[in-house]
């Protein structure tokens, strides 16, 4: 991926001590992964490295926003990103895979490749539930995802009744909806999320 490399340090001709470097992160970074889930972002990442005899040390920070899609209304939703790591990059003759914490390379190698380590971050930066802030979400998208309303219900209703459903089984389905209706009047949270479980 050459858009990965616009996130390399070359280190061979660092002096030992601290040494600070700062990358932009857009678009291209989440396309160059493949990510069909980040739709777009803009993040800044402050490394500070200190080289040292044995190894490296990577304080790594990165702040901004990525836009996603928000799980209640499907719009775009821009989430913010705040992380703050460490890596270790470390030495070996053996070719040896990445641990989450200590990346190895080959002693002949001049640069850290750091694109992975930092997609990686803003990936698990990412809260579970990705919403608007309440109030935020697009009315018509959630008038679309809205619980089956009273007209539509009976609808079902009458259609089963044609059919010769179970009565005692359309009682449990009614007051399991009455139940729906009650919780997402106290919370209105859930009854969205679960619009769009529904939509799913």
């Amino acid at each position: 991926m050459e858009e990965t490399q616009r996130y390399s340090i070359a280190y061979k001709g660092l002096k030992n001590g601290h040494h600070e470097f700062r990358f932009a992160v857009d678009k291209s970074l989440f396309e160059a992964f493949e990510n069909t889930e980040i739709k777009d972002g803009a993040c800044e990442v402050r490394v500070d490295l200190n080289r040292e005899e044995s190894q490296l040390v990577l304080d790594v920070s990165i702040s901004g926003h990525v836009v996603v899609a928000c799980d209640r209304c499907l719009e775009d939703c821009r989430i913010p990103i705040d992380f703050e790591g460490r890596l270790l990059v470390k030495f070996s003759d053996e070719v040896r895979e990445y641990d989450g914490e200590v990346l190895w390379l080959l002693p002949g190698e001049e640069q850290v490749d750091l694109a992975q380590y930092i997609y990686e971050s803003i990936v698990l930066s990412l809260p579970y539930q990705r919403v608007h802030p309440e109030g935020e979400c697009n009315p018509e998208m959630l008038e679309r995802f809205r619980i089956v309303s009273d007209r539509e219900f009976s609808a079902i209703e009458a259609q089963a009744a044609a059919r010769g459903h179970n009565d005692g089984e359309w009682a449990k389905l009614a007051a399991l909806r009455e139940q729906m209706i009650s919780e997402a009047s106290v919370d209105p949270q859930p009854a969205d999320e679960g619009a769009g479980a529904a939509k799913e």
